[in-house]
């Protein structure tokens, strides 16, 4: 059964128990998680590697959804030929991104801007007090983007609370 917060019978029948229920109150699980976790649960019967993936958030942002699993959950979530993630986009409409649960800021703005290299990741910090997060990457910004920067901004701030400006260099 794939690892989560709530209690396995609540993911296995759909109805959640009180404590399950305080959960989704508190914001601790939301409405996207439940449906990311039965989809997770229903996929789990043809793919036996996701009864270990420990599932902790989900993020939506414009047609991509971002997937919180464990670090070590990672390769489990991108194996069978991408079969599993095909799976997922076809049930829910969106484009799949796994990301590492955890972890410092560098690590997750690696798997954020992949396949883009990042050179260099400043904080800047602003009159007003707040802060924002300069990604400097590698090479020319191409005509043809493999991900889209207002997507990245987008789950950055939900997920990490990090407001980024993006920049390329050439090395």
């Amino acid at each position: 059964m794939v690892k989560t917060i709530l209690d396995n019978f609540c993911v296995k029948s759909g109805i959640l128990c009180s404590k399950c229920e305080e959960k989704l109150r508190r914001g601790l699980v939301t409405e996207l998680d439940l449906k990311i976790i039965k989809i997770l649960s229903e996929l789990e019967k043809e793919n036996p590697i996701l009864q270990d993936v420990s599932f902790h958030k989900s993020a939506e942002v414009g047609n991509t959804l971002a997937i919180l699993v464990d670090k070590r959950d990672i390769s489990k979530m991108l194996s069978y030929g991408g079969k599993i993630l095909r799976a997922i986009g076809e049930k829910t409409g969106k484009r799949i991104k796994i990301l590492g649960y955890g972890g410092d800021a560098r690590e997750f703005l690696e798997e954020l801007f992949n396949p883009f290299s990042i050179l260099a990741i400043n904080t800047i910090w602003l009159p007003d007090g707040s802060t924002e997060t300069k990604v400097i990457l590698s090479g020319r910004s191409p005509r043809r983007m493999p991900v889209d920067f207002d997507v990245i901004r987008k789950l950055a701030k939900e997920i990490r609370g990090l407001t980024l400006r993006i920049e390329f260099e050439k090395a």
